[in-house]
């Protein structure tokens, strides 16, 4: 059974930091391209970092760039996503998804909803 699980959320104050965990089964990890994405409530969902399968190439939005770094740990068949400087913006439930075949832009969210997805964890930065 295809799955994957995020896990790694919680409750920090502004300025900490957070590692998410997305550990898939089933299936393997590197051959896909891996995202992050988040939504907050009223809002839409927003890709936040995704890894290429193969190279590992990265991208990041421009509102975690600098802050957030995405890896992969092919032995554990995991991804993370290390946060750092959280600010109370990045409060969210934060999923991570596998897509197969050419990797799209996180923008375009329509695309990767065609992968597998996580259920989210939820971040909440306050003080």
């Amino acid at each position: 059974q295809v799955q994957l699980v995020e896990s790694g959320g919680g409750l920090v104050q502004p300025g900490g930091s957070l590692r998410l965990s997305c550990a898939a089964s089933g299936f393997i990890l590197d051959y896909y391209n891996v995202a992050w994405f988040r939504q907050a409530p009223g809002k839409e969902r927003e890709g936040v970092s995704c890894i290429s399968s193969g190279d590992g190439t990265t991208y990041y939005a421009d509102s975690v760039k600098g802050r957030f770094t995405i890896s992969r740990d092919n032995a554990k068949n995991t991804v993370y996503l290390q946060m750092n400087t959280l600010k109370p913006e990045d409060t969210a439930l934060y999923y991570c998804a596998a897509l197969g075949g050419s990797m799209g832009p996180l923008t375009d969210v329509w695309l990767w909803s065609q992968g597998s997805w996580g259920q989210g964890t939820q971040v909440t930065v306050s003080s």
